[in-house]
């Protein structure tokens, strides 16, 4: 999976835990898209989280 090329967000790891307790690994995986912004007036492919696209961090292209 993919992180965020901004702050670096990406997947997380953790367990699954039953009702009975019992534990199993698992992975939350951010909301990371691959989408197109303006950096220094050129337009460039970047890996971006949905935090930052809602924060403006980034600017789309």
């Amino acid at each position: 999976m993919a992180k965020c090329d901004i702050c670096g967000k990406g997947a997380s790891f953790g367990n699954n835990v039953s009702h009975s307790h019992r534990r199993s690994n698992r992975i939350w995986h951010a909301n990371v898209r691959r989408v197109t912004v303006k950096v220094n007036g050129s337009n460039r492919k970047m890996h971006v989280c949905s935090k930052c696209l809602r924060s403006g961090k980034v600017e789309h292209a």
